[in-house]
């Protein structure tokens, strides 16, 4: 089965071609970063704008690469919430188009619940490997036999920061989000106060490893010292994430203290990020019992993060799951490509008529998991 997925939630064109909700048979993906960055934020405007231009050549180039014709598809899946709303509008109406001249059955995709899919997908760049599991100890059935509902869903973006029990397809359950700023954003706005280019997550982990290679190992020098651990004294059962806290006393530091290394304050940042993610993981883990989690989202494509996660098979007997390849972690065709195919095989179809919203889980309300 090939299915077709558009992606154009934000800042990225992208659209996938997937057979069996598997395999990737072309992903392609234009980043409107640089039109961005001047502002060193996302412009919603400028973002839709971008999609109009460049989403027909993008869907070309994708059916070339998969040597592939629209009249062979079994569906469309295109990403209908959240977003931002004239970006969501774009790939809805090319879904349509290709609904209403050539009958394919459309799939309207949660673009969150398609970044916890993506793990399901073959690497892009090798075509035997699948997903990184626990440092590649194990390998991940993508057929589904062993990646088994409920498992936890770890969403770290630009956009969310949030953790949910995945009791199945559209039946995402929320046990913890973002209070005030989404990780991603935090890093953006990090960046800009270290006087760092956006996008800030790259740069701010570049600084950060300038640290790490210049103090060598040296443990006294590893410790966040100048900023605050954060939601230290939150109960056992909160599961929230708060980084705007940690965005003011970086800036308020940095403006009392301009001589200070900036690596060094890079790396406190990330790594007082990272401590209140970690700890999240461990005490989802605990309070449902489950002891899976699959990660997804832009900010997955961070090394350190990465290694940190892989550390918790290790030392707290966890099995962590997210893409090996870096750019399944970004806004991509595929991840909807492969949600598509799950929906579509489980009958989820939607007419002409179907929504977009800039909010998240239209479809995924607490009443129908329960």
């Amino acid at each position: 089965m090939i299915g077709l997925g558009i992606e154009s939630s934000c800042d990225e064109t992208s659209i996938g071609v997937v057979e069996d909700g598997r395999i990737i048979r072309s992903l392609k993906i234009y980043s409107q970063i640089d039109a961005h960055a001047v502002y060193k934020g996302v412009v919603p405007e400028i973002a839709s704008r971008a999609h109009l231009e460049k989403i027909n050549s993008i869907l070309e180039s994708a059916l070339l690469e998969a040597n592939i014709e629209l009249t062979e598809l079994s569906y469309v899946a295109v990403a209908s919430n959240p977003g931002l709303m004239g970006s969501l509008m774009i790939g809805a109406m090319l879904a349509r188009c290709i609904g209403l001249v050539h009958g394919t059955p459309i799939v309207p995709c949660d673009h969150l619940e398609a970044h916890i899919a993506a793990v399901r997908l073959n690497n892009p760049s090798k075509a035997d490997d699948s997903s990184k599991v626990s440092k590649g100890k194990d390998k991940l059935d993508i057929n589904g036999e062993e990646l088994n509902f409920p498992y936890l869903g770890l969403l770290l973006s630009g956009g969310n920061s949030s953790l949910y029990i995945h009791h199945g397809w559209k039946k995402l359950e929320k046990i913890g989000d973002t209070l005030d700023d989404a990780l991603g954003e935090a890093f953006d706005k990090a960046a800009s106060i270290l006087k760092l280019p956006y996008p800030g997550g790259p740069h701010v982990e570049a600084q950060a490893n300038q640290y790490l290679q210049r103090v060598q190992g040296n443990q006294k020098d590893l410790k966040v010292n100048l900023l605050p651990r954060l939601m230290a004294g939150a109960k056992a059962d909160d599961l929230s994430f708060s980084f705007s806290g940690l965005k003011t006393a970086l800036l308020y530091l940095v403006r009392d203290n301009p001589n200070l290394d900036t690596d060094r304050i890079a790396f406190e940042f990330q790594e007082s990020c990272f401590d209140h993610v970690i700890r999240n993981i461990k005490k989802a883990c605990k309070l449902t019992g489950i002891s899976t989690v699959v990660a997804g989202g832009g900010v997955l494509a961070n090394s350190t993060l990465r290694k940190k996660l892989d550390n918790l098979h290790e030392s707290d007997n966890l099995r962590i799951i997210y893409p090996q390849s870096k750019l399944l972690c970004t806004d991509n065709g595929a991840m909807i490509g492969c949600l598509g195919y799950h929906l579509y095989s489980e009958g989820y179809v939607e007419g002409l008529d179907f929504r977009v919203s800039p909010k998240r889980f239209i479809n995924n309300t607490m009443s129908e998991i329960k």
